[in-house]
């Protein structure tokens, strides 16, 4: 808990401390934009449909599983069970999603709150149909159905089939990277910088040593569920940067001529 608030209170402390005005880095089009936000939310209504309709296993099936059928890489985390993990795993997992709303604390990023607000819901809401379609369309048991001493009824459970990929490691790097993407668009010469990142990257890894330590996830999973929520959380604010910034191109006018002045600002 004590680690949580050290979080919040650093990150507080340097949105709140840059006070220089800053012009939007940032740009949206209400066509393009709904458009993505539409189907993405889509998709995640169609992935919800397939995990509701997702079928658990017999307890003959329980019976077959073998852990040396597992790829070596995630075999260690075969057996893995444990509720006090998984209840730890939701500190840095709902903090995580307060991340981007400290940017509302600067009057700079407070002025884009739209802007902003429209960007973070694509970001999560691609991040949330990938996870929601490939955790309904594969079926692969979590570590802890490889566990003697985990309640059968969790074992054998549909929710038990839904370990690929990590759901908690993608929406919680979705929402950091996607806090210090804004943030380093806006604040790029910021000495917060390394440590903004930093915290963006911490958070969402201690979700998923959780989620494998409580029988949830395998490696894998939680390694491709970073890097797809990392991905979303980065490319979403990029492609919404204005075009050429520093380019200007004006009219000139001399004496018997016309020009066209073109500039570059480094």
């Amino acid at each position: 808990m004590r680690i949580k608030y050290i979080i919040l209170l650093t990150l507080i402390f340097i949105v709140t401390n840059i006070f220089s005005q800053v012009e939007s880095p940032y740009e949206t089009n209400p066509w393009i934009d709904g458009a993505w936000v539409t189907g993405a939310v889509g998709g995640s209504v169609y992935g919800f449909t397939l995990l509701l309709n997702k079928d658990g296993i017999s307890e003959q099936e329980l019976g077959n599983l073998n852990k040396e059928d597992i790829f070596f890489i995630d075999r260690w985390a075969a057996g893995n069970y444990s509720e006090r993990a998984s209840q730890i795993s939701d500190i840095p997992f709902y903090t995580s999603f307060a991340t981007p709303f400290l940017l509302l604390l600067n009057k700079n990023t407070r002025r884009d709150s739209g802007k902003l607000s429209v960007m973070l819901v694509e970001s999560m809401a691609t991040a949330g149909a990938l996870f929601t379609i490939t955790a309904g369309l594969v079926n692969r048991p979590r570590p802890l159905v490889y566990a003697e001493d985990a309640p059968l009824k969790d074992r054998l459970s549909k929710d038990s089939q839904r370990s690929f990929f990590s759901g908690h490691a993608a929406a919680s790097a979705a929402a950091t990277f996607f806090a210090a993407k804004v943030f380093s668009d806006y604040f790029p010469n910021s000495k917060a910088k390394p440590y903004v990142w930093a915290g963006a990257a911490v958070l969402p890894a201690v979700v998923s040593y959780f989620r494998v330590q409580s029988g949830n996830h395998f490696l894998t999973d939680v390694l491709l569920g970073y890097a797809i929520g990392a991905t979303t959380g980065i490319l979403v604010p990029e492609l919404h940067k204005k075009k050429n910034k520093n380019l200007s191109i004006m009219p000139g006018i001399g004496f018997n001529q016309q020009s066209i002045r073109v500039s570059y600002r480094f």
